[in-house]
């Protein structure tokens, strides 16, 4: 019950935050975007391991590095400009 719960989080994570960011109320550069997608790809892969469905650990594990990556950037991008 608890890892379907993780399930069903991650993928309102990702449809909601995909839904904001197509509407215009997110911006691609929007770090609530990013956490967003983090959330929700570590949900996923929370939800995949109990599965052991290794291809969507795969997707959701590098969806989740894809979101670091960007939140380092911007947090770079932040205290860079705050100096």
């Amino acid at each position: 019950m608890v890892f379907e719960i993780f399930g069903w989080l991650g993928a309102v994570l990702y449809i909601v935050s995909y839904f904001m960011l197509s509407k215009g109320w997110l911006r691609q550069e929007a770090i609530t975007y990013h956490l967003m997608n983090l959330g929700g790809a570590i949900c996923l892969v929370v939800h995949a391991v109990h599965l052991t469905d290794r291809a969507n650990i795969l997707v959701n594990g590098v969806w989740a590095i894809i979101a670091i990556m960007a939140i380092y950037k911007f947090r770079s991008s932040f205290l860079r400009n705050k100096s």
